[in-house]
């Protein structure tokens, strides 16, 4: 009863917080300049007049803001997200083609970058008075530092062109006909690159914020209480000390969970990984409304979803949040 209640409170500011940002894109992207009647003409050729006003009133951009806006929003109702005036497709078939690339990338690299982000600032926190301990601080705050597009064209350069390890770019091979096993095992190869790229800038705050935590925790009273009874440091570690420190963690973890949909942008165009992180770049330069639009609605949907989850998620981990909702 008491986690279905909070599930109703989280889904019902959900909503509300959705709408708010679906009107506020909205309004957004038809202040900036240009519009695809003209970015259309523009490729075509064609200069006249009674062209772009065709093409407006084929678009529906020669209606009202504010009935263009209610067409919008009413569709949205309804999963009508609209048709891609560049891609000739509903911009919904668009977006669920390019989606599992994207979660397949983003989820890789959060799984990748919270593991080795906890491993990585427990051995820090242990070793904090040690050299290995700042040497691990040293190269969180080096990823941390490095801009991602950087360390992208660095991991091509490296690794696809001067030692030929792992290919560059796309989800698989093109051409091979692989399936089954040999095609799992291609696409595997080929997100090595990229979901490493984007978990290295994410790992470094795991690992910073893991290593406070710890640290914090472990001037605690239970853990003295612990370390008065006698137990291994490895178990008051383990035990008392990283369970505690987990909370802040998974806080932060649920943000940015959300925030790595909108940090694949970079990386999907470097690498060409075809998600919804290129597909949002190629509609910004196209000027495609409605594709942008619902780029921007499914990406605000994940960061809610993620956040309705960590919000559950803390409360098992820590019950007193259950008692405070």
């Amino acid at each position: 009863m008491l986690y279905a209640r909070l599930f109703s409170v989280r889904l019902l500011k959900a909503v509300i917080v959705l709408f708010m940002i679906v009107i506020f894109n909205f309004f957004l992207i038809h202040m900036a300049p240009g519009d695809p009647a003209a970015v259309l003409a523009g490729e075509a050729g064609a200069t006249d007049e009674e062209f772009l006003r065709q093409l407006r009133e084929q678009f529906g951009l020669d209606q009202p803001l504010y009935i263009q806006l209610w067409h919008y929003v009413s569709g949205i109702a309804t999963l009508d997200f609209g048709y891609s005036y560049r891609q000739q497709m509903p911009v919904f078939d668009l977006i669920m083609a390019r989606m599992p690339a994207t979660l397949l990338l983003t989820g890789t690299a959060f799984v990748l970058s919270l593991v080795l982000g906890i491993v990585a600032g427990s051995l820090a926190a242990a070793r904090v008075k040690k050299p290995s301990g700042s040497l691990i601080m040293a190269l969180a705050l080096l990823f941390y530092a490095t801009p991602l597009f950087w360390v992208a064209l660095m991991s091509v350069l490296v690794f696809s062109v001067f030692l030929d390890w792992l290919p560059a770019y796309g989800l698989y091979t093109v051409g091979a006909g692989h399936t089954g096993l040999a095609l799992a095992l291609d696409v595997g190869k080929h997100l090595i690159l990229p979901a490493t790229t984007l978990a290295l800038f994410f790992m470094a705050i795991y690992t910073r914020m893991t290593r406070a935590s710890m640290l914090e925790a472990s001037q605690q009273d239970f853990v003295k209480t612990a370390r008065a009874k006698g137990l291994k440091n490895s178990v008051i570690q383990r035990r008392h000390i990283l369970r505690n420190a987990l909370l802040p963690i998974i806080t932060l973890a649920g943000l940015q969970a959300g925030q790595m949909v909108g940090g694949a942008i970079l990386t999907e165009t470097v690498f060409a990984w075809p998600g919804i992180g290129r597909l949002m770049f190629e509609a910004l330069q196209q000027r495609d409304y409605n594709l942008l639009l619902g780029i921007f609605f499914f990406s605000a949907a994940l960061v809610i979803v993620f956040n309705i989850i960590t919000d559950l998620v803390y409360g098992l981990a820590d019950p007193r949040i259950k008692e405070a909702s």
